[in-house]
Formats: structure tokens, sequence, C-alpha cells
């Protein structure tokens, strides 16, 4: 009974996006954080440049 081993979970490309995604967003809310001095104000800044960023990469990273 040969079983294959499932595929990786994510590809490389998912993971580097969803990276550079997570790095846009930790940086620009941290600096939406030093500018305001709001934690929800810099989540909220934060998801929104994650959001933006992971839509980028996702068109600019090649397939």
């Amino acid at each position: 009974m040969a079983s294959s081993s499932p595929g990786p979970l994510l590809t490389v490309r998912a993971a580097v996006v969803l990276l550079l995604a997570f790095v846009v967003g930790l940086l620009a809310g941290g600096l939406a954080y030093l500018a305001h001095r709001s934690l929800p104000t810099a989540v909220l800044v934060a998801g929104g440049a994650a959001g933006s960023a992971l839509l980028l990469f996702h068109t600019v990273i090649g397939r």
C-alpha cells in the first residue's frame, strides 16, 4: 500500500507574496503608530496597507 505524500501547503510564490504583504503592513502600521500614537489607527492603516500590498504583489510577481 503506497501512500503519496501530500503537496506543500503553500507554494513558494504564495509564501513570498504573503510575507511581503505582512512586512508592508507591519511597516505602515508602525509608522502610523509613531505619527498618531493611536493603536486603533495603526491597526486600520496596517490592514489597509497589507491588503493593498497583497493585491499589488499578486499581480506583479509572475506565476
